[in-house]
């Protein structure tokens, strides 16, 4: 099935999409709840981290297992493949690139997927707080 908008509508209507995963949020308010103070989707950085700490270098993303080919939970849809394989293979290598891109730069960047926090939220939160305080210590 072909796409029924334009390639310059279908990339402003991309573009459009704003929204953070409640998953997203139930990370964020519990780790402000713990004291880490940090800005969500900053748009001055490369690839928006979901949680960044410009002071330690630090750039957390939480990639949902469609949209970033999980390894585990991801699958192909069977209607237009052809567009949805490009997609979500393009994701994949501009998630390498905005990875190369910080550590390039002296940051350090932790990567979530989805189902590690469905399958238990306290510990994901746990071990990003273990990874902001080891940055913090290293500094």
């Amino acid at each position: 099935m072909p796409d029924n908008m334009s390639k310059e509508n279908r990339s402003k209507t991309m573009k459009a999409i704003r929204s953070q995963s409640k998953l997203e949020n139930r990370i964020s308010k519990e780790l402000w709840r713990r004291g880490y103070r940090f800005r969500k989707n900053s748009k001055t950085l490369v690839g928006k981290p979901d949680i960044s700490i410009q002071k330690y270098k630090i750039a957390i993303f939480i990639d949902s297992c469609f949209w970033h080919v999980c390894p585990l939970h991801s699958n192909q849809p069977k209607s237009n493949q052809e567009y949805w394989e490009k997609k979500l293979l393009r994701n994949q290598q501009r998630d390498n690139e905005v990875n190369d891109y910080y550590i390039s730069n002296g940051w350090n960047v932790k990567r979530i997927w989805e189902h590690e926090i469905k399958k238990d939220l306290y510990g994901v939160v746990e071990d990003i707080a273990d990874f902001i305080e080891n940055v913090k210590r290293s500094n």
